[in-house]
């Protein structure tokens, strides 16, 4: 079945670096309000939108973070040069040259810039780049600038969402994929045993804060985390090293650095994907994290917690991509899993 890559275009394309969601989360509070039951946002802007089950007596929780990796404004030089240091993790070498929108008083194009090649001695040369060695240019003097822009103004990667093969390509596929797998899910719902809760997370880059709050608020009895991971599917990659690959179905997380995934549900996982017929590839991380951490642990009683990953290459990185079919397969096994929660013994054995 064919995804709606308008609609994700459109989530991906969305400005919302941590802190600063509003665009973001009033396109998804748009979407999403007509596909549920109950909808809204908590103290710390959160959307958390209530589907309805057949009982109340249990309660399940998705989460996909809607905030994005970017930039914030430290500094403007006496020469109109804006400094910056980042909001989430970067991969610096990735930053040479390339667009960006400071969300100021209106939105302002730059470019990142850094010491010329040319100019460099053999030693910088041969040195990894660092954020610190970064400057964003906007063409525009000081007073210029500071018409538009002032410090602790928002940046984001300006790159639109394009089709590659059976792929999409983009800036944010980490994580608009999964708020566009979630609004979909939403949509695809039919009866569920219990109610679901989707949630929509602030701030997961820099510490799963939004999911932390919600879930507490939320107390769930059932947890899936909804994010990317990686694809180390190229050149040079050793069999070991590649944790997903794109193509190869939805995964499965089994855990990650902050999440050991409980065996119930990763076996139940399974099951309802091989039911279903839907391709699927099992993740172990041993590095990062996602809101699956929040929602497993910050609920009074805890939460029977798994994870559904979207892999992707490219992570934390200008452009990111995913597969299309493996976004498909993800869509449909959160569906089945949310539909078929009662049908499972969860009892310890």
């Amino acid at each position: 079945m064919a995804i709606n890559v308008e609609l994700l275009k459109k989530v991906c394309e969305a400005p919302g670096v941590p802190g600063y969601e509003s665009k973001i989360r009033n396109m998804i509070i748009e979407e999403v309000t007509p596909l549920v039951d109950d909808i809204s946002v908590d103290n710390m802007g959160n959307v958390i939108a209530l589907k309805k089950g057949r009982s109340d007596e249990k309660r399940a929780m998705v989460a996909a973070h809607m905030d994005e990796i970017g930039f914030i404004v430290t500094h403007i030089d006496d020469k109109g040069f804006v400094r910056f240091t980042t909001l989430g993790g970067f991969d610096p070498k990735t930053l040479t040259a390339q667009r960006v929108v400071i969300h100021g008083k209106e939105d302002v194009i730059g470019v990142m810039g850094t010491k010329p090649v040319h100019v460099m001695t053999p030693e910088e040369k041969n040195k990894m780049p660092k954020i610190k060695d970064y400057y964003i240019d906007l063409g525009m003097n000081k007073e210029e600038v500071e018409k538009l822009i002032e410090v602790g103004n928002p940046i984001t990667r300006e790159r639109e969402l394009i089709e590659m093969g059976n792929c999409v390509n983009c800036k944010s596929i980490d994580n608009r994929v999964s708020v566009f797998i979630l609004i979909e899910t939403l949509r695809n719902l039919k009866e569920c045993p219990y109610d679901v809760y989707g949630v929509f997370t602030v701030q997961e880059e820099v510490g799963i804060r939004g999911a932390n709050v919600a879930a507490h608020s939320i107390n769930p009895d059932f947890g899936f985390g909804l994010d990317t991971t990686i694809a180390y599917d190229l050149p040079g990659a050793s069999a070991h090293e590649k944790v997903t690959s794109l193509g190869e179905g939805t995964a499965i997380k089994i855990m990650d650095a902050m999440t050991i995934c409980d065996y119930r549900m990763v076996d139940y996982m399974k099951k309802i994907a091989e039911e279903n017929k839907i391709k699927w590839q099992p993740e172990l991380l041993t590095a990062g994290g996602t809101d699956t951490a929040g929602i497993q642990r910050m609920g009074k009683s805890g939460a029977i917690s798994g994870a559904v990953s979207i892999p992707t290459r490219h992570l934390h990185q200008v452009i990111e991509m995913a597969n299309k079919d493996d976004i498909d397969g993800s869509i449909n096994l959160l569906s089945n899993c949310l539909e078929s929660l009662d049908k499972y013994d969860w009892s310890h054995k």
